[in-house]
């Protein structure tokens, strides 16, 4: 390799990487990322394709003049899709590079070759991310007439492109795990503030109301009705506290309706993929729309309580979420495959599932073994 070409290339991954672990902000992480690979390939565009579930390819970063031939101004290619069958979704999928001299004309590329991208030629595709958390693709365009890329070019791309998809890949799970810590310090706080702050709130409110009504002892009018008020704000203060503990539970402080429990357990699930380093299954069957806010708070902490077990303790290679309502309530359900649960985490970390269903009135059930993995039902009634 050229040693100014590995010298920019080594400048370039620490820049990112900085980036990354600094914490800023992923869209500018990506543009970082597409903006070194068109430079290092001297590419006119340079584009970063997220890969979905389907397998179809979605543009996050352009870096370039992405002008079409048949459009008058340049478009934005932010959003422009591929399907799973394109060039660059084969690349993704299989982590195999390709390059070509002619995007339109060539055999592998030309049906897929979107009218945005057709003033373009020489082509090279590079899998972006690890073999394990495959992220799409990183690709770079010149224009028509120019010359191709060259095999050194497209191994630097590769290079590149994988260590830019290993940082982002440590960062978003360093990110997950902070993610998770703060929860789990938001739970910590909002059940001292539930089974502390407003038991005491309440026993003093339960004693200032004995005295008013103390047979044989009669308080000033005055007296009593600074009694009474006291009484009211103590009231008023835990119904306060409890909104907070409310709050608290809520995985996401900025969502609408607290009580959305599909959309905040995915964002669970999602979580625990980034600390897994694979995608649980989840499922939701029946409607989950009018569950109680204080039942889907219950629900919510006792999926991130399980879940939390599993990537700490299962070592599973598969994990399924299942929530479910029917006319028997609402249950939830994780499975894995790990090595089961040991005893003392058994009953130190799921006793809080336990008191969560008891609270609401429902019920847990552990079955766990070293050979079949670990299922947590988790059970409460709907009136």
């Amino acid at each position: 390799m050229d040693p100014t070409l590995a010298a920019r290339t080594l400048v370039a991954s620490t820049e990112i990487a900085t980036a990354a672990l600094s914490g800023d902000e992923p869209d500018a992480v990506l543009r970082l990322v597409v903006r070194s690979a068109a430079e290092l390939a001297e590419a006119d565009l340079g584009l970063v394709w997220a890969r979905a579930a389907d397998g179809s390819l979605t543009v996050e970063a352009a870096h370039g003049n992405p002008a079409a031939p048949n459009l008058p101004n340049s478009f934005d290619p932010v959003g422009l899709v591929l399907t799973a069958r394109s060039a660059a979704g084969r690349v993704a999928r299989s982590g195999v590079p390709i390059v070509v001299e002619d995007i339109v004309n060539d055999p592998r590329t030309a049906p897929f070759v979107p009218a945005e991208l057709r003033r373009y030629g020489p082509f090279a595709a590079a899998p972006f991310g690890t073999r394990e958390r495959r992220l799409g693709a990183l690709t770079v365009y010149r224009r028509r007439g120019a010359s191709p890329f060259t095999p050194a070019t497209v191994d630097v791309l590769t290079a590149f492109a994988a260590q830019a998809g290993l940082v982002l890949v440590l960062a978003e799970g360093a990110a997950a795990r902070e993610r998770v810590g703060l929860y789990e310090e938001r739970e910590r706080i909002a059940r001292d503030l539930h089974d502390v702050i407003i038991q005491r709130l309440y026993a003093a409110g339960m004693q200032l109301d004995l005295l008013t009504r103390r047979p044989g002892r009669k308080l000033a009018r005055r007296d009593a009705t600074r009694l009474a008020e006291a009484v009211d704000q103590l009231d008023a203060t835990i119904a306060d506290v409890r909104a907070v503990v409310r709050a608290l539970r809520n995985p996401d402080p900025d969502a609408a309706t607290p009580a959305d429990l599909a959309e905040s357990a995915r964002r669970e699930v999602a979580t625990a993929g980034e600390l897994l380093g694979f995608e649980p299954s989840f499922t939701v069957t029946g409607s989950l729309d009018e569950v109680p806010v204080a039942v889907a708070d219950h629900a919510r902490a006792a999926l991130r309580e399980a879940l939390s077990n599993v990537v700490r303790h299962s070592g599973a290679h598969t994990v399924g979420v299942r929530l479910t309502r029917d006319r028997e309530g609402l249950r939830l359900t994780v499975t894995d495959d790990g090595c089961g649960i040991p005893r003392d985490v058994t009953r130190r970390g799921l006793q809080h599932l336990e008191e969560r269903a008891e609270q609401a009135g429902g019920h847990c059930r552990v079955d766990s073994s070293p050979r079949s993995g670990t299922t947590v039902t988790w059970q409460v009634p709907l009136t």
